[in-house]
């Protein structure tokens, strides 16, 4: 690639610092690769977002991410449209709550440690593939990389400019967040609120945080009509935040996974790659990314490190990894949730009578159970309900 002298080079230019981005970032640092990461917003800065990590985190972060959890959960709270409330509560935790501000600037200040060039307030604007590496262009100069590793969101400029015809499926958000000052937790203290009658096929919730109330509805299949008016009927009828003042919702796409979009767009295009939300690596059962978003960039860095230290290694690792690991889950996944979402209140009412089928899914949020152990033993505890069943009612 022939560049003007001031140009500056770089190993890895990551454009994105948010889990998927610093994580990454992090990694090939420590390892001695020359970094540059690119972010157009400054941290720490403020997202809405439900923040919800799985505790399989712990298998893969430091403990130090601790200092930023908000709220440790026990169990969930299920509802159907406001009514027929449920708890499955376990005794160890199945999930950490954090605020995306906090988190995610412990995130770049790890990886700045670790050597990484953060420049904030630098937006990508452009990008010149060639056999050796890629050229970025910003609003503010003109850099050269051996990889370039799009960790830049749902809406990612990566994805657009180099991974040209690349469609999706990227779901309608919304999400509020409320101040409740030293107020006692709600739903209460280790739990979340899930509710899948508030929407026609996805769900609600109300997760929290110390001082705040993360309330949002997301539909999983198919296009609502207007979610504005699903989120508001959900607060309405949400007989917690009856007395809330609930501050009006933002907008934003949920990357879920697609096996067809995996299967024809892929996560690498010659020496650029596609991380966490910007590669659509979203759980299409719950929309949980930032576990995803981490696990990732741990991939991606591990496989660009390959590279580097093979020439017979390409970037085509990372897309095989991300798929025997990540994607294999995912396709179940995506199968639990086309039931889960075709027949929401069946599932409601069966989830109840089945709270061993739920038991399991929090073992895979902590990592001891994969989705396909999951599903195949789900089917199992479920006909062997109906065997028992049947042969009570043959007996009379």
């Amino acid at each position: 690639m022939q560049t003007s002298p001031d140009i500056q080079s770089y190993d890895v230019l990551i454009v994105g610092m948010g889990p998927a981005g610093a994580t990454a970032a992090y990694e090939l640092s420590r390892a001695g690769i020359a970094v540059l990461g690119l972010d157009k917003q400054s941290h720490p800065r403020y997202k809405v977002c439900g923040g919800g990590l799985s505790v399989r985190i712990d298998k893969i972060l430091d403990e130090d991410f601790k200092r930023v959890v908000e709220h440790t959960v026990y169990g969930i709270q299920f509802t159907y449209g406001g009514e027929e409330p449920f708890l499955i509560q376990s005794a160890a935790p199945i999930a950490y709550m954090v605020m995306r501000d906090r988190f995610d600037h412990l995130l770049v200040e790890k990886a700045r440690l670790a050597g990484t060039e953060v420049h904030e307030g630098e937006q990508a604007m452009g990008f010149l593939q060639s056999p050796d590496g890629v050229e970025v262009i910003t609003d503010r100069g003109r850099y050269r990389t051996k990889v370039l590793i799009g960790a830049d969101g749902a809406n990612s400029i990566v994805a657009q400019r180099l991974f040209p015809g690349r469609k999706l499926h990227r779901m309608p958000t919304l999400e509020s967040e409320l101040g409740i000052g030293q107020a006692p937790l709600y739903p209460g203290e280790g739990k979340v609120l899930i509710d899948l009658g508030a929407t026609e096929r996805g769900y609600a919730w109300i997760f929290p945080k110390k001082e705040r109330l993360s309330i949002g509805v997301a539909e999983f299949r198919g296009r609502p009509a207007s979610p504005k008016g699903i989120f508001d009927r959900f607060v309405r009828d949400e007989k917690g935040l009856a007395d809330m003042s609930v501050p009006k919702p933002c907008g934003h796409p949920l990357p879920l996974y697609s096996n067809v979009g995996f299967a024809q767009q892929g996560l690498v295009c010659h020496r650029a790659l596609l991380v966490g939300d910007a590669g659509h690596l979203v759980d299409p059962l719950f929309g949980e990314g930032i576990y995803y978003a981490v696990r990732s960039g741990q991939i991606a860095a591990a496989s660009v490190l390959g590279m580097f230290h093979d020439r017979r290694r390409s970037l085509l690792d990372y897309e095989l990894a991300v798929a025997r690991e990540i994607c294999e889950e995912f396709r179940v996944a995506s199968r639990v949730a086309r039931i889960v979402y075709t027949f929401p209140r069946l599932c409601h009412r069966l989830m109840h009578r089945y709270q061993e089928v739920i038991n399991l899914y929090y073992e895979v949020l902590r990592g001891r159970e994969t989705y396909q152990t999951f599903f195949r033993k789900a089917k199992g505890v479920v006909k062997a309900s109906f065997r028992e069943l049947l042969r009570e009612t043959l007996s009379f």
